[in-house]
């Protein structure tokens, strides 16, 4: 099948694959995969122009959903938390749109970018693995995996879960959402995807409790990107492709709304050290891929 506006042509079954066994996957960590699907777009299907990156900010809206009902329907939705993730990755997109179009047209530089991101995101992983390196316990019961907000202001945010108290900072939060939702906004992943990972490595939090709220932001925020890719648009017609292929980024999302579900809804019987180790190899490895095939390709 031939897709005019990317100049894509693969068969019509592929792209809902590999979504689904991606996104099953990286919804266990809060991630939508997104970031994971922009190097299979432009190194396996040739799709390198902008027009990349809010196309996969479709498959985004159309696959989150049913991983965020799955994580509400369970109790497991920091709801304050997702607010804050929002305020901050919503300005962070648009500021990071115009970055990928002034600065980063070309695939070149942009795969060096998206590798540097990736490796920080996959290093910070290991050392949290690491400074963690005992054993872990046990999964808590069902029953145990719930959230229950103790108290929210602008200063701090405190909540319980399985058991154990967390504790963080809300303009730390808010400040760190606006970083990685300009780099999000710059690669095309809405800015909740590099959130999640950063809860766990930086500030302690269980991704068992974390990721609905990271799949949230990442809902609200990848609306805003296509919004902003659409609207533009027109401004650079006959330069190059800058809004997204509706249908490419469709297909894609309907393997990714399957397989959210599905990893949202056996997330709780994975142990939290397995699903980081997940999450880092492969942050490293696609970074890895990147920067050894610029510099040494």
């Amino acid at each position: 099948m031939y897709f005019a506006v990317s100049g894509v042509e693969t068969p019509i079954w592929l792209p809902p694959l590999v979504a689904f066994v991606v996104s099953f996957f990286t919804s266990m960590g809060g991630v939508s995969g997104a970031f994971l699907l922009l190097p299979f777009q432009m190194s396996f299907l040739g799709f390198t122009s902008p027009s990349v990156s809010p196309t996969n900010l479709v498959y985004n809206i159309v696959s989150i959903p049913s991983g965020v009902w799955r994580y509400l329907k369970e109790g497991r939705m920091v709801w304050p938390l997702t607010w804050v993730v929002i305020a901050g990755t919503l300005p962070g997109v648009i500021l990071g749109g115009f970055i990928r179009l002034i600065w980063l047209p070309d695939p070149g530089p942009f795969k060096v970018f998206v590798g540097c991101v990736l490796l920080y995101i996959g290093v910070r992983m290991f050392m949290d693995l690491a400074q963690k390196a005992a054993a872990p316990a046990p999964a808590p019961a069902e029953g145990h995996f719930v959230v229950e907000l103790r108290s929210f202001s602008l200063g701090q945010l405190s909540f319980d879960f399985a058991g154990q108290n967390y504790t963080c900072s809300t303009p730390g939060i808010f400040g760190l959402s606006l970083a990685v939702g300009i780099v999000g906004g710059t690669y095309g992943i809405g800015g909740g995807a590099i959130v999640a990972p950063f809860f766990v490595a930086v500030y302690g939090l269980p991704v068992h409790a974390v990721a609905g709220a990271a799949l949230m932001g990442t809902f609200v925020t990848s609306v805003v990107g296509v919004a902003f890719y659409q609207a533009i648009a027109p401004w650079y017609a006959g330069q190059m492709a800058v809004a997204p292929d509706w249908l490419l980024g469709a297909l894609f999302g309907i393997g990714g709304l399957a397989g959210m579900y599905c990893g949202a809804r056996l997330q709780k019987y994975v142990r939290a050290a397995w699903i980081k180790v997940m999450l880092g190899l492969i942050l490293v490895g696609t970074a890895a891929k990147y920067l050894i095939g610029f510099f040494w390709g």
